[in-house]
């Protein structure tokens, strides 16, 4: 079915197809070529982490952080339940386990009193995910993972552009990872990138993403590596995309501000931001009191031509995972992916676009008609 107002539309009216084309006149198409090494640079530059490996999408950047801080079976690594699957399966992918935690009611983020909790002899490292743009409590949990002595990785998959007191995120973290995904602030198709504080932990993970390589001598792998590589197209596109991030955020941050305009927000919540941090808003999203019927509003938005997207199940409750916890527990995490809602928040909308998106929602909760 297509939509009108699908949810998101990467915007790509850059050097995108500059930049592709001379990939191809120049025929470095594949890992090799300029436009690596300017996108893991810009990219470094613009998040104030000095080290920046490009990968082939967001979910093997999870993974490489797993092989980077050498954490195997019998490891426990806390990560929150409410949040996109490949936060948790990068877990499993090297044999520890996930431990899950809640989240908190007003900004969705995974709860630090909980992360506490849940810490044990066996816990190596907290995956803390800025769920949909708005930060996590990073200083809370990085005093967390200092006292306890374990790690902490920042997912910012969906956090491109999101600030805490000024300093960008992925900042607090041992590791960072961020996802280049068609959907998301800056887009290769499929990409993603692992930003580490740390000059020799970076060294490590970009020999593992290239084959184990050496380095200075030709063929030669010592360490049994991966092919996690970016190629020269991804990063052109990439390239191209940070040059519009600030115009590409400015929008995206108007679009809230619209829907916090337009929106009667007497039967939900637009999820903004907290004092002190900047939320990128990737995905605008909302949460429904209990009077609204979440899928009978999707149904009807959907014949206003709007498309929209429920909130991520929480993992302990899927097939794969639900031994490791009971599916009632986590109750704020429960309630919160049964009630939220991502609505268009692509970076093209007009005024009048938001403003139409709004109204309509407005009359399903008032028990009214569709919007003209």
């Amino acid at each position: 079915m297509s939509f009108k107002y699908p949810v998101y539309i990467p915007l790509l009216v850059g050097n995108e197809k500059k930049y592709v084309n001379e990939c191809l006149d120049s025929t470095w198409i594949s890992s090799k070529g300029k436009f690596v090494d300017l996108f893991e640079n810009r990219f470094s530059e613009y998040t104030g982490n000095p080290h920046s490996i490009s990968v082939c999408n967001g979910t093997l950047a999870l993974y490489l952080a797993m092989l980077g801080l050498d954490i195997k079976a019998g490891d426990e690594v806390i990560v929150p339940t409410f949040t996109y699957i490949a936060s948790v399966n990068c877990i499993n992918y090297v044999g520890a386990t996930p431990v899950f935690v809640d989240s908190l009611k007003n900004n969705l983020q995974a709860d630090p009193e909980d992360v506490e909790k849940k810490i044990t002899k066996k816990t190596k490292a907290i995956i803390c995910v800025h769920l949909y743009g708005h930060p996590c409590d990073t200083e809370a949990l990085r005093k967390i993972a200092d006292k306890h002595g374990v790690y902490l990785i920042e997912d910012c998959a969906e956090a491109l552009g999101s600030r805490i007191k000024g300093k960008h995120v992925g900042n607090a973290g041992d590791i960072a990872t961020y996802s280049f995904f068609g959907n998301k602030t800056v887009t290769t198709g499929e990409g993603g990138m692992v930003t580490a504080l740390n000059k020799t932990l970076s060294n490590k993970m970009r020999k593992i993403k290239s084959q184990g390589l050496q380095g200075d001598i030709e063929y030669w792998h010592d360490v049994v590596g991966h092919n996690f590589r970016m190629t020269n197209i991804q990063a052109a596109i990439g390239f191209a995309q940070m040059e519009k991030i600030d115009e590409i955020l400015q929008k995206k941050r108007q679009i809230a501000e619209w829907y916090n305009k337009y929106l009667d927000q007497s039967y939900l919540k637009l999820l903004f931001e907290d004092d002190g941090v900047v939320n990128s808003f990737w995905m605008c999203t909302i949460t429904l009191d209990d009077k609204v019927n979440r899928a009978e509003l999707r149904k009807f938005l959907a014949e206003c031509s709007i498309e929209t997207r429920p909130g991520f199940y929480p993992a302990h409750t899927m097939p794969m995972y639900k031994h490791l916890a009971d599916e009632k527990a986590f109750e704020i995490a429960n309630k919160l992916a049964a009630s939220s809602l991502n609505l268009p928040s692509y970076p093209a909308l007009a005024e009048s676009d938001i403003k139409y998106i709004s109204e309509n929602i407005n009359q399903f909760c008032n028990k009214g008609t569709k919007a003209a």
